[in-house]
């Protein structure tokens, strides 16, 4: 089943949170919902749960308004926990699948598996608030998850995660998209989406600038970027072309962005004249590079 954002408009005062912003998600797929501090991520994901009520606009679940019991069947990780720091660990994530209508036996099943899966089975007694930042949001993510959500949104995951525990998130997140799950998250690690994600949606100023599947994304993009390094050349064989912008320097290594119809050949026979060529990499930009592209267009 499908996630929808269509149109939606929201103000505080004089601020536009929301300006139109339109965007799907689609079941079995992960998508990064990506955009700069204030751009309105996180009031378009509580639009989702009727946290916040748009002035116009609509939100639809399986092509039709969400209703109560349908967020019932959702799951969400805020970006400021919403659990209790002095309530035990076990006991308050089976109070919230509970919530969600599980018996309790099958609440302290589900619970017991997610802890054993987060490596926390062993402080199911702790309070919330005796655990490390990181495993506070792997709780988090358990109460998001413990009672098998259709559609799962989640407010910068990985926030406060060491490499182990972002490898974790990520193998969950795959997981519950192969299951069917439509997945929505907002991250500004963007190396780590680009790795994760299947499609994007970039917001700017409550408006959505681009949508849709990454790679498509990226090879629409009228930009490319050329990584070479020519070895002695202290990188300095390109300071007299004005049509291409280096973008990185390090060493030998340039990272250089140039329109999509660059001579790709006569680039490379330049190369060739400035030394032993190490590396010369041709592609799309990355999706730190189209962010950054979209975002200030």
């Amino acid at each position: 089943m499908a996630l929808e954002i269509a149109a939606l408009t929201k103000r505080y005062g004089e601020v536009t949170a929301l300006d139109g912003a339109t965007f799907a998600a689609a079941p079995g797929r992960l998508l990064g919902f990506l955009g700069p501090n204030g751009a309105g991520k996180t009031t378009a994901m509580r639009c989702v749960f009727g946290l916040v009520r748009p002035e116009s606009g609509a939100v639809q679940w399986d092509g039709r308004p969400i209703t109560d019991a349908d967020r019932l069947t959702f799951g969400y990780m805020p970006e400021q926990r919403g659990l209790y720091p002095r309530m035990r660990v076990g006991e308050q994530l089976v109070y919230f699948a509970r919530h969600h209508g599980l018996s309790a036996r099958d609440a302290r099943d589900a619970v017991a598996t997610w802890l054993e899966r987060f490596g926390l089975a062993d402080r199911t007694k702790a309070r919330l608030e005796e655990l490390s930042h990181g495993n506070q949001q792997r709780i988090q993510l358990a109460a998001a998850l413990v009672h098998q959500p259709r559609l799962l949104v989640l407010d910068e995951p990985f926030s406060g995660l060491d490499p182990l525990g972002m490898a974790t998130m990520s193998e969950v997140l795959r997981e519950r998209a192969a299951d069917g799950v439509t997945v929505v998250f907002s991250s500004h690690q963007l190396d780590l989406v680009e790795d994760v994600c299947d499609d994007v949606a970039i917001i700017r100023a409550g408006r959505i600038v681009a949508s849709g599947d990454l790679g498509a994304l990226k090879a629409a993009s009228g930009r490319r970027h050329v990584d070479i390094e020519i070895a002695g050349s202290a990188g300095r064989w390109l300071d007299d072309r004005t049509d291409l912008a280096v973008v990185e320097r390090s060493g030998d290594r340039l990272r250089v962005v140039a329109d999509a119809a660059l001579d790709l050949d006569e680039l490379l026979g330049l190369a060739r004249k400035a030394g032993p060529i190490v590396r010369f990499a041709y592609g799309p930009p990355t999706l730190s590079e189209l962010f950054m592209e979209v975002v200030q267009r």
